[in-house]
């Protein structure tokens, strides 16, 4: 009697096991779909953005400021600001958040 209780028991814990595993691979699985592969798309994006600056370029800055590319280097940019073309400011290609590229 008590060999079959036993038995019962250990049947219902592997079970419980199996659902457990099956919850956690679900919201890893969530995490993956809705957290990290999203981040990653967009970062690739970005990647491709900055790829592809040009001398003349408007661009946006993470700060809020629109500016054109003057000259472009390894991982920096020189970007002039207003109207007035004395505002040249050299800053890194991270910091550029959007490009519009000139109307030909």
């Amino acid at each position: 009697m008590n060999m079959n209780i036993l038995l019962t028991a250990d049947a219902q814990t592997a079970g419980g096991g199996i659902i457990m595993i099956a919850y956690i691979v679900l919201i890893v699985g969530f995490m993956y779909f809705f957290m990290i592969r999203p981040q990653k798309k967009e970062q690739k994006k970005q990647a491709a953005m900055l790829s592809q600056l040009e001398v003349g370029d408007c661009v946006l800055t993470s700060s809020g400021f629109y500016g054109i590319i003057i000259d472009i280097t390894d991982d920096t940019v020189i970007v002039e600001f207003g109207n007035n073309k004395n505002c040249r400011i050299p800053m890194q290609k991270a910091a550029i958040a959007q490009v519009e590229k000139p109307e030909q």
